[in-house]
């Protein structure tokens, strides 16, 4: 018999997954701790973009957290996301910035809001109470003791904690994930995709100059062969950021960083040979950048998100290359998932003190893995396929801009267009039955 309805709740790591996770729990009345092996709270990369079913899980899981997205966020002015030809040129005149248009994609409510992901960090720190953090505990594995007791979680300084279950939000290099299935299971960790992303900052005046108003205030896609460049504006229209993808035909270990430093002269090495506008903008970036290896877990997925009372949230269950821009997204969804399943099991413990609390937290795991799995692996697959869009190299696009129109739309649109209230219904329901066929 359970005397404690209660059900404690370990999430490992601090990033935006975790903190979004962390407040939705707190907003539902569970006991949250959340272990960050950093000292502080940080976050790395410059841009991160919301779609308009991301904010409405923002929404669901706490009004507050929307709240604070918007408050550094920036809308989109055009309807229309552009992209553009970044290789060819489109005059004789070497300073002329024009680039064709080759099409647009119609937005609406329903495209990305930027922002930067430290301010937007920051805003969540400040919204979680005092003693929910441990910094500098650094995970390193968990056991099952049995029997129906808390879950024992070991750290790499030798301390312990325990837990009625473990999510683990740690990232593209996920220890949870690891201890899940193994640390020499080709499951437990990211591949490298064989891509570099040099991300900048360009003061927003600078910018507009260079590639007039309209470029600079609005996403924007520079397609071109074997490469591309994103630009959006983030922290209130005051700085554009700016992506430059580029192959690597080279192998780099994951057990090593995952981002080195880097020199402009490398962006301009690189696309020397593109048109003016492109050219331009690069020159623009910073002298000292920072080069990023793109990971994700497309040679290898998981095969479940979930693994008795532990799971996978976030980037540590379905890391993506960043071209569809929704990862972050797809983690608030994650989220919001995982939150109102452990939300029903609650009631449900309540309700019917009898029930094996530990066999009906793992039976609700496997519901979240259920309603999270398809989607994830989905844009892991799609975010590899529409880079080679956006570089003339899909087979069945190529470089014709209204195939290439086609292909992204309908990618898009799959990722806007969420039923989430579906997503949970569902969910619930298969908890639901899990429990009646226990």
């Amino acid at each position: 018999m359970n005397t404690n309805t209660n059900i404690d709740v370990a999430i490992v790591g601090g990033g935006i997954v975790g903190l979004v996770l962390a407040l939705g729990l707190l907003r539902r009345g569970f006991q949250v701790k959340i272990y960050e092996k950093a000292r502080e709270f940080h976050e790395i990369g410059a841009g991160v973009a919301f779609t308009a079913n991301a904010q409405r899980c923002m929404e669901l899981l706490d009004p507050h957290i929307l709240e604070a997205m918007r408050k550094v966020a920036n809308k989109n002015p055009n309807d229309h996301y552009q992209y553009v030809d970044g290789y060819n040129h489109q005059s004789d005149d070497p300073a002329d910035n024009k680039e064709e248009l080759l099409f647009q994609i119609y937005a609406g409510d329903v495209g990305f809001d930027g922002c930067h992901r430290a301010h937007f960090l920051d805003k969540l720190v400040s919204l979680l109470p005092s003693g929910v953090v441990e910094f500098q505990r650094r995970f390193n594995s968990y056991h099952d003791p049995g029997n129906g007791q808390k879950l024992a979680l070991e750290f790499a300084d030798g301390s312990r904690a325990e837990a009625d279950l473990v999510v683990g939000c740690d990232g593209i290099e996920s220890r949870v994930r690891q201890t899940m299935f193994g640390n020499e299971n080709p499951v437990s960790h990211a591949q490298y995709s064989h891509k570099v992303a040099y991300r900048g900052l360009i003061p927003m005046d600078r910018a507009v100059t260079a590639l007039g108003r309209d470029r600079a205030f609005n996403q924007c896609m520079h397609m071109e062969p074997r490469a591309h460049i994103l630009n959006f504006p983030v922290a209130m229209h005051t700085m554009l950021n700016v992506v430059a993808f580029v192959d690597d035909p080279s192998d780099w270990s994951i057990e090593g960083k995952m981002d080195v430093p880097a020199s402009r002269d490398e962006v301009v090495a690189a696309f020397a040979g593109w048109g003016p506008a492109v050219r331009t903008m690069v020159d623009l970036l910073p002298d000292e950048l920072t080069k990023w290896a793109i990971f994700d877990t497309y040679d290898h997925p998981a095969p479940s998100y979930a693994l008795g009372r532990v799971c996978l949230a976030g980037d540590a269950a379905h890391a993506s290359s960043p071209h569809h821009g929704a990862g972050a997204g797809f983690g608030v969804e994650d989220a919001l998932a995982l939150s109102e399943l452990l939300e029903q099991a609650r009631d449900t413990l309540e309700h019917n003190t009898l029930i094996n609390k530990a066999e009906m937290i793992a039976a609700n795991l496997q519901a979240y893995s259920k309603a999270r799995h398809e989607r994830g692996q989905w844009l892991v697959q799609s975010s590899r396929e529409v880079c080679e869009v956006y570089e003339w190299a899909h087979s069945a696009t190529g470089g014709e801009p209204d195939k290439c129109k086609q292909e992204i739309e309908w990618r898009a649109h799959r990722i806007w267009y969420f039923d989430i209230e579906g997503m949970l219904k569902d969910a619930k329901d298969d908890f639901r039955r899990r429990l009646e066929e226990a």
